[in-house]
């Protein structure tokens, strides 16, 4: 028996190796907007924190240093207008997709518990639920879920893949309902602070929760806003009673954020400007490859926030992503993230600058 082929799907990007290599053989070679990859450097105060601390024989400890929390809780309420939020509501992980896979296990899931994610969703949301061989279920609307058996609710807001945004309504809504029926919210914000056509909003700010942080746990990221995906930074902040003893459970599994990481961190969260400089960065290319897009004759839905552009021909997925590797354009298909993306692919903003350009040329070509 096979531990994959028994708990877990294929891993999909593997499916797409063969359009990988007829874009790669463009002549003027690959634009692979398919996976959203920092490519633009490491802002150069993140770069000194961080060898700045390369001198640490020692182990670094799970929750992270003092510096560390500080760094979160200031930016949890500078950027997420977070109220009450102290070192007891903020823990570290070693990047958010180790978080999100293996959180249902931690949490203590099993047989007979339900995890649920939105219909369009990163796959790792099931993932994490098969690794812990609790049941999944994908929802249009949370608040029309069957509570029972529901142990864990995620929310995705900035959406991956489809950019988007939910109102500070509907998370105020979900939360009430959530706490009603004693479900685990966690709110996966890693996009959050790349808003364009939209304002995202926390579940960690007052307007959402009443002023209190009892059963929400928010997932942020410096992967995109930092450019540190090399690094694997991430942190979760909220609910003090859920992160006391996930804390407990992490020492015991050596989860640690490398020293190093963790200095590097500190210092993105407290500097705003390089946030901005890379927004500008990112919304250059979207603009130019939005317009090459439409001008390609497809339709972009949502995508008012993050590093995606939602994307159909009304067409099959793998059509449109065989249609785009003729021209040496590489992008993901929809179905990657649930069947309701059939008809859809996801193109990353990602690119350097002269790869969009090349993109935007055979596109308009």
């Amino acid at each position: 028996m096979s531990v994959v082929s028994d708990r877990l799907p294929a891993f999909p990007w593997d499916r797409l190796e063969p359009y990988k290599a007829t874009a790669a053989a463009h002549p003027d070679g690959i634009v692979d907007l398919s996976v959203g990859t920092p490519v633009d450097p490491v802002p150069e105060a993140v770069q000194k924190a961080l060898t700045g601390a390369a001198d640490s024989p020692g182990y670094p400890t799970v929750w992270g240093t003092p510096e560390l929390r500080d760094a979160i809780v200031g930016w949890a309420g500078r950027r997420l207008g977070a109220r009450g939020v102290t070192h007891h509501h903020v823990l570290p992980v070693v990047g958010s997709k180790e978080l999100v896979a293996w959180l249902p296990t931690q949490l203590g899931l099993g047989p007979g518990d339900r995890v649920a994610f939105p219909r369009l969703a990163y796959p790792t949301y099931e993932v994490g639920a098969r690794l812990a061989r609790a049941g999944h279920v994908a929802y249009d609307d949370p608040t029309e879920l069957d509570p029972a058996g529901l142990k864990l609710l995620w929310l995705n807001s900035p959406s991956n893949p489809t950019g988007r945004v939910l109102s500070k309504e509907e998370l105020t809504r979900t939360v009430a309902w959530a706490r009603e029926h004693g479900v685990l919210v966690l709110s996966d914000e890693c996009y959050l602070e790349l808003g364009w056509d939209a304002d995202p909003v926390s579940v960690l700010h007052p307007d959402v929760n009443g002023g209190s942080h009892d059963g929400i746990v928010s997932v942020h990221s410096l992967s995109k806003r930092s450019n540190l995906a090399g690094y694997r930074a991430a942190f979760l902040a909220g609910d003090p009673a859920v992160l006391g003893p996930l804390l407990q459970i992490r020492k015991h599994g050596g989860m640690m954020t490398p020293a190093p990481s963790q200095a590097a961190a500190a210092a993105a969260l407290g500097d705003d400007e390089h946030v901005r400089v890379q927004r500008e960065r990112y919304a250059a290319r979207r603009a130019a490859l939005r317009r090459a897009l439409t001008g390609h004759g497809f339709r972009i839905e949502h995508s008012e926030a993050g590093l995606y552009l939602w994307a159909t021909r009304d067409e099959s997925c793998w059509d449109t992503v065989a249609h785009l590797a003729d021209r040496g354009v590489l992008v993901a298909p929809g179905d990657f993230y649930g069947p309701a993306g059939e008809g859809f692919v996801r193109v990353a903003v990602t690119a350097t600058d002269e790869r969009v350009r090349a993109a935007v040329d055979r596109l308009t070509a």
